[in-house]
């Protein structure tokens, strides 16, 4: 199977116009629900696989210490340039935009703000210099691409839970590598991984097992 990046908003309209995909991870689980309520989806095979953190991450080297600034670094006259994903069809970039507001900075920043498509594309704003930091995913952050910079953990409470979900489309060619792949992430094995890059579980998967 392969992989196609980008942002779940865009994805979901292309998938309701018929764009032949097998299995859609999305960053907001609402968008595999509607695909399901609108019959797109295999009956039974929605997931809700892990809850997104974001974080406000800049390069080593930046003028401002973001791991003792926190919000300020936003403010910081370093700082002239902040990258969000696109929050009208990117759920990262919502969550950053109500985090701003929770912390009500962003009236005070609005006016830096340079969107990314998706989450991938606003940290490569950061990590290029195009702009000097960023709110993006926590799993970027920590990807070996990134993890030398420097990051602060926004407190989950001041965004929407970023609450991820898969689906198995309907239209898919290949439906048994599709529900088997999505088995994967389900198993022991898959949510390691996701942990290991800073994802967090919703409280069903941290249930023992009834025996």
């Amino acid at each position: 199977m392969n992989a196609t990046y980008g942002s779940s908003g865009n994805f979901f309209s292309q998938m309701q116009n018929g764009a032949p995909f097998d299995l859609f991870f999305s960053a907001d689980i609402e968008y595999p629900r509607r695909l399901e309520a609108a019959g797109l989806a295999e009956p039974g095979t929605l997931y809700e696989y892990a809850v997104g953190r974001i974080v406000i991450w800049t390069p080593l080297d930046a003028k401002v210490d973001v791991t003792k600034q926190g919000w300020r670094t936003l403010l910081d006259a370093s700082v002239q340039k902040i990258a969000i994903a696109n929050p009208e069809h990117a759920p990262y970039g919502r969550a950053a935009v109500a985090a701003l507001q929770n912390a009500r900075i962003y009236d005070r920043v609005k006016a830096k703000l340079v969107y990314g498509e998706n989450i991938s594309q606003a940290a490569q704003f950061v990590q290029s210099g195009n702009a000097q930091t960023g709110i993006i995913a926590l799993s970027l952050a920590i990807s070996p691409p990134m993890r030398d910079g420097k990051r602060w953990e926004i407190p989950a409470d001041m965004h929407p839970a970023l609450e991820q979900g898969a689906v198995v489309l309907k239209s898919a060619t290949n439906k048994e590598a599709a529900r088997a792949f999505l088995e994967f992430v389900k198993s022991a094995a898959g949510r390691a991984i996701l942990a290991k890059y800073g994802f967090e579980f919703p409280d069903k998967l941290k249930e023992p097992e009834k025996r």
